[in-house]
């Protein structure tokens, strides 16, 4: 599948991953039946209601831990099973979990990170799929200089592989824009306690 955007390196972006039936009805479905959640984590020592909603899926056993936050698997719904495997196909990657985030208008957000923590691996590839209202992306490196703004259309991919997370920050800012409420799943693999560590870097 041939990616139209290879800038920064490491981000791939396909604004017509999914057909815009199918994601329209995703967006309605998962809007309606997931179980949504404002967590908190952890900032400067105290309990922070993050600026979103989210949501976790995983296989069995497969736990994820961000900034004090441990969140425990639950079974994948049909709908994102189906397409945890439509990734499989057309990208040759396997997923054992994914992160929901819903972002009911602009003032929802996403701050500066990298999605580096150990359990994913030294080079995580992450397929992060937007749904619903136009949000611009952000991205910088690591080392400082300016940073590049990538829109994610409604139905969208963004892929984040080879050392996306080593070299760059992402993040989804506030907007002050009449924005529709958004959708990003965001595809990962998690390795078990140690078995990432002993991958090749």
């Amino acid at each position: 599948m041939a990616s139209l955007t290879t800038e920064p390196p490491g981000f791939d972006y396909h604004p017509d991953f999914l057909p815009p039936a199918r994601a329209d009805a995703l967006l309605e479905a998962l809007w309606r039946d997931i179980d949504w959640r404002q967590e908190s984590i952890q900032l400067f020592g105290k309990p922070v209601p993050q600026p979103r909603l989210t949501a976790w899926f995983a296989d069995p056993g497969v736990r994820y831990a961000y900034s004090g936050l441990v969140l425990e698997p639950c079974p994948f719904p049909d709908d994102i099973e189906h397409l945890r495997k439509t990734l499989q196909v057309k990208l040759g990657l396997h997923f054992n979990a994914v992160l929901l985030n819903g972002y009911r208008d602009g003032q929802d957000s996403m701050g500066w990170h990298a999605d580096d923590e150990p359990e994913l691996g030294p080079h995580p590839a992450i397929a992060s799929i937007s749904l619903g209202g136009e949000r611009v992306m952000r991205i910088r490196p690591r080392g400082g200089g300016s940073s590049t703004a990538l829109t994610l259309a409604h139905g969208s991919l963004v892929l984040m592989s080879a050392s996306s997370q080593r070299d760059y920050q992402h993040a989804i800012p506030k907007t002050r824009r009449a924005v529709a409420p958004r959708i990003n799943l965001t595809f990962r693999r998690v390795f078990p306690p140690g078995e990432a560590r002993r991958r090749p870097a």
